[in-house]
Formats: structure tokens, sequence, C-alpha cells
């Protein structure tokens, strides 16, 4: 509504023509910024898109030089504990807003939160123990992500699996697990962080040779799903032999009662 003031001057009037000009312009970029965040909100239907991640611990043993003044006198490992995008140079700081790890409640601080990658904690113990990593993603006000929050677990390691196999320098000891965040039906916005890069591509060869038990390469991938399909069919034939004993079982308990 235009108005004039008692002055009835021209000059106030040009500015409360500006002041309501001004409002009105305000108000039509607030419904164009809710439009917006409402259609970034939006699900997109039929869909699922996958985030190939890493997670785990690398641990040594302590040496001397490693101590330090603080470190307790039973502690015997150093350890780091860490949540990792497959492929390293995947910026998901637009889709995480930080990353909470649960240590042990005998540490001091035993939520230790990160806001910015490396997502890591590095800590010194005796003993291994459940760490529950959390991934707490962006306000879907703001970036229309509308996902909850994710959670991991990881049992920390200090020791190899394998008791028998050689032992390396320094006890070091490298407990590395992949896996898949899966968005079923991304909000538009979740859709086009993730597809920014080909984020999806597990790499074929090592960076570095050293690092055979740190990282997750598609031979890997091959690997696991030859197995799982040997499993599947080891699982297979013994439900067809379960069946067949219980089949048998019936005949017989039909003999019985005749």
């Amino acid at each position: 509504m235009w108005y004039i003031t008692c002055s009835g001057s021209a000059r106030t009037l040009e500015i409360s023509q500006q002041i309501q000009s001004s409002t009105y312009l305000y108000s039509i970029h607030k419904v164009i910024q809710q439009y917006s965040m409402s259609a970034s909100s939006k699900r997109i239907k039929f869909v699922s898109i996958s985030l190939p991640i890493l997670y785990g611990n690398d641990a040594y043993k302590l040496t001397p030089e490693m101590r330090k003044p603080t470190t307790p006198p039973d502690h015997t490992h150093e350890w780091t504990v860490f949540f990792k995008p497959v492929l390293g140079d995947i910026d998901l700081t637009p889709l995480i807003k930080k990353v909470t790890f649960k240590l042990h409640e005998t540490y001091e601080n035993p939520v230790r939160t990160v806001e910015h990658p490396p997502y890591r904690v590095t800590e010194t113990g005796w003993g291994e123990f459940e760490i529950i990593i959390k991934l707490h993603f962006q306000p879907g006000v703001d970036l229309g992500i509308n996902e909850k929050n994710f959670q991991i677990f990881h049992a920390l390691k200090l020791h190899p699996y394998n008791p028998q196999q050689p032992k390396r320098e320094n006890g070091e000891v490298h407990s590395v697990l992949y896996d898949e965040l899966v968005f079923n039906e991304p909000t538009e916005r979740v859709f086009e962080i993730l597809t920014r890069k080909p984020i999806n591509l597990i790499p074929y060869e090592l960076s570095d040779p050293d690092k055979r038990d740190q990282e997750y390469i598609r031979p890997d991938e091959i690997d696991e799903l030859g197995r799982l399909d040997v499993y599947i069919q080891k699982i297979k034939e013994e439900i067809e032999h379960q069946v067949v004993q219980y089949k048998d079982l019936e005949q017989q308990k039909f003999a019985l009662t005749q």
C-alpha cells in the first residue's frame, strides 16, 4: 500500500515508494529462495546412488621415541581411527557437516568431533573396543539435504587377525573395511553433489604398493564377489539338503501314524 506522511513533501513520498519497492523485491526474493530450497529438497524417484567409503584403523606398537610425557605407562599402542571416501580427492564437505568418533568411556572426552577432512582421531591405548563413527549430514534447510545421520560400528584392532602371519616392524596393524553409503531416492541436491565427479569408480591399482592392506581396489571387489558366489552356492546346497531331510522326516512321521 502506498502512503503519504503528514509533511506532504514530494521527497517523503519518493522515500516511501522506495521503501515499499524494496520490501516488495525482498518478498519476491524470499519466495524464490524458498522455492529453490523446496525444489532442491525434492527426491528423485526410483533412483539409488552409492558412495564407496573406507573406514577402520591403523595401529603401531609404542616405541620409547613415540611416547610423550602424558602417555600413560600401561599404553602399548598408538592408533588412528578414520573414515574417508575410497577416492581420496573427493570433497565430502558439501554433504557431511561433521564426523564424530565415540571412543571407550575411559578416554577423556570420549566423543571426538571432526568438522573437516581428514576425518580421523589418533590416540594411544592398550585394549581393543568398539568405536562408533557417526556421519552428520549438512542441514536440510540450507542445502536441501534431508538424509538422516549414519552410524558405523568399527572394532578397533591392535593385533593381527592371524597371530601366525609374519609380524611387521613396530607391530604395524591395518584394519580397513570397505562399504558403501547408499542413498535411495536422494534429494536433487544430494544427487548433484554425488555426481560432480565419478565418485563410485573404484581404482584398479594401488596408489602405493606398500599400502596393499590400506586401500581398496577393483580386483578386491571382484575377488569378494567371487567369494560371495561360492558362499551363496554353499548356502543353497545346505538349504536343499535340509529340505530333503525335512521331507524324509515328514514321511517317517506319516508312516508311524498309520
